[in-house]
């Protein structure tokens, strides 16, 4: 797919959604259950502003500017649908102290920003979430917000504490902007916890964390590492950091060498070479597209996070350079780079050692975070550690990262959305029978069934 045909069926998504913005009947109405909204109190918080909305659903957050669209409209796919019934409540955003600007949500121009949910009515529990890729808080809001407040849950998340492809300007040592992340997720569970006791005067009876790419590797770092906070989690294609490797720097500067050879088909062996990276067979179709809008942006940013010292004064390197010019992020060999390099990584590295629950699901036919590289990895790491008891995998047959290219390729694609939901609710079973019901088996899950954007059983 040609990236200008991305662009466009982009627009017309947001136009479609702006309609909805400006025809929704009664969008701005307020809940009725709000009274004691102003006297919430978001702990540690340097800015937040309260809202009594009628619906805390995508479809009205639109219409009253209580959510950013173009955070989350690139990610689903447009058969993706989502409870119909409104859920109202309260909606805090807010900032947390922090030194960088690159969020510029309401004209704050303040990184560390957050949105908490509270719907009237209440399940008891809550969700808390980190923004997939360098997105805003606001990115889960349509695949993960809509669905856990139609079920009574709060809901959390946050920007991570910066975004955008410059994300890699925080901080002052490589490493510092990833290993942020951390704080910020950790931070926002916290207050959030603390907020849901003072609107419904008692502390949740149970805290989950999930999240997409980005915000799955969020997932299995707070459950290896702040496992006390929450009950349980569901990872869904979460990125894997390893000092030693597999990581993106492992297998990335392959795609952007060998693909151009491979397509102009002077190099019979370049197909091979990214097999042997970690790359699907069968996931060819895919390659133009990732290429031009996914590999070479990420490969750049992240390593000038990790290692800005490969390309001296540049920041980020050269777009889409060929192989052969000086510090082009094509030949990067991770391998031969200094120790100091590793070690960056190591800040931010997975261990396996989780300490609560966690369901992991991926695609495979990931063609940005390739399935035998991230979850097929950690799944070791996992197992290795002795705490394979505690997880569960399931491998999305046709999954891709982004479930929006189900919309171009309907006939070789699924929406790993259902299957997400499919996870959580067996999450819940879980953890709430204290393991006397447990998920089934780590699996496949065929391809199959007439709803592929909407249903996905886990048997």
């Amino acid at each position: 797919m040609a990236t200008g045909d991305c662009t466009l069926r982009w627009m017309r998504r947001m136009g479609a959604a702006l309609m909805l913005a400006g025809t929704a009947v009664g969008a701005t109405a307020q809940a009725t259950g709000c009274a004691g909204m102003d006297a919430l109190r978001v702990p540690g918080a340097q800015m937040q502003v309260a809202a009594c909305l009628a619906d805390l659903s995508t479809r009205y957050l639109v219409a009253t500017g209580h959510t950013d669209a173009s955070d989350w409209l690139p990610l689903h796919s447009v058969a993706t649908r989502n409870p119909p019934d409104a859920v109202p409540g309260v909606q805090l955003d807010g900032y947390f102290p922090d030194t960088s600007t690159a969020n510029t949500y309401r004209g704050w121009n303040h990184d560390a920003q957050f949105v908490i949910r509270l719907p009237e009515q209440w399940n008891g529990k809550l969700v808390i979430t980190g923004a997939p890729g360098v997105r805003r808080q606001y990115a889960n809001d349509y695949l993960i917000s809509d669905w856990v407040l139609s079920r009574g849950y709060a809901y959390a998340s946050t920007d991570k504490g910066n975004s955008g492809t410059s994300f890699y300007s925080d901080g002052a040592a490589p490493g510092d902007a990833i290993a942020e992340w951390h704080l910020r997720v950790t931070e926002l569970t916290q207050a959030a916890r603390e907020v849901v006791a003072q609107r419904y005067g008692r502390a949740p009876e149970r805290t989950y964390i999930t999240g997409i790419s980005n915000g799955g590797y969020l997932t299995r770092w707070a459950l290896e590492n702040s496992p006390e906070l929450y009950d349980g989690g569901v990872d869904w294609e979460g990125a894997l950091w390893r000092a030693e490797g597999p990581n993106l720097f492992t297998y990335l500067p392959t795609a952007l060498r060998d693909y151009p050879r491979w397509r102009s088909g002077l190099d019979p062996l370049a197909r091979q070479r990214m097999l042997d990276a970690g790359f699907a067979p069968g996931s060819e179709f895919l390659w133009d597209h990732h290429y031009l809008v996914y590999w070479d942006l990420t490969q750049r940013t992240y390593r000038e996070e990790i290692d800005p010292g490969y390309d001296g004064s540049l920041a980020a390197g050269l777009p889409f350079c060929l192989s052969g010019l000086p510090a082009c992020d094509a030949d990067y060999v991770y391998a031969q780079r200094p120790q100091a390099v590793k070690d960056a990584v190591a800040r931010i590295s997975l261990t396996g050692r989780i300490g609560k629950p966690l369901i992991t699901l991926h695609g495979d036919l990931d063609a940005l975070l390739p399935i035998r590289t991230n979850s097929d990895a950690y799944v070791q790491r996992v197992r290795g550690s002795g705490r394979g008891h505690l997880h569960r995998y399931y491998v999305v047959e046709g999954g891709n990262h982004v479930d929006q290219l189900y919309d171009v390729f309907p006939d070789r694609l699924r929406p790993i959305a259902p299957c997400w939901r499919a996870a959580f609710a067996a999450l819940e079973t879980w953890v709430e029978t204290r393991g006397q019901h447990r998920p089934p088996d780590s699996r496949t899950l065929p391809r199959t069934g007439s709803d592929l954007a909407n249903r996905c059983p886990l048997e």
